[in-house]
């Protein structure tokens, strides 16, 4: 990782935490002190992690949390005096993948630092997941209608339907869900070409 935002409440507190990063071979750190500058500067940089300050973004920090994380999927990790039970849960929510409290001492940045990288890695891949799972599902969907148009157009089973559907797939080498979208545009399936030609 070579560039990282932060988001502190003051420049002291910037300072402090630029000198760790800079031991822990951070070249380029990008600095701001409100959450809209952050998340401005995460836009236009994208740096590999940001730290957010709950006391730089004022209430707005969960916000700042869901643009950086949405919008950018970067890796964050929120950085406070303290955080409640409740806090956790909503920075969680928006996306933050750790947790730093305040004195920040310099041996607890690096393995916040990997964890939240493995949070979003681990989150972006189950994202890809679910929205396969969806597609698989619209798909099903979409044959299962395509199927029942053959089966009241055709008077056949929901197996032959099927399978004239496989074998027209194979004879015109497309998808499936092609076929399907093919037999959904005729009307009631009449004008659905015929397998055995």
């Amino acid at each position: 990782m070579k560039k990282v935002l932060i988001c502190t409440a003051s420049a002291a507190e910037g300072d402090r935490l630029k000198i760790m990063l800079s031991e822990l071979g951070f070249a380029e750190i990008l600095e701001s002190t409100t959450g809209d500058r952050a998340v401005s500067l995460a836009a236009d940089h994208y740096p590999e992690v940001a730290i957010i300050d709950t006391a730089a973004s004022g209430k707005e920090w969960l916000q700042t949390v869901t643009s950086i994380t949405e919008s950018l999927r970067m890796p964050v990790i929120l950085l406070g005096i303290a955080f409640s039970a409740e806090a956790i849960e909503q920075g969680i929510a928006a996306g933050a993948g750790g947790f730093l409290t305040k004195p920040l001492r310099k041996e607890e940045l690096w393995p916040a630092i990997e964890i939240a990288a493995m949070h979003n890695h681990e989150l972006e891949e189950l994202k890809e997941k679910v929205a396969k799972l969806e597609g698989a599902l619209e798909s099903r969907k979409l044959v299962d209608r395509a199927k029942a148009v053959l089966m009241r157009g055709s008077d056949m089973s929901e197996p032959d339907a099927f399978r004239r559907m496989q074998k027209l797939a194979m004879d015109k080498r497309t998808t499936l869900v092609k076929i399907a979208e093919a037999i959904l545009l005729t009307e009631g399936g009449a004008a659905v070409p015929d397998a055995k030609r």
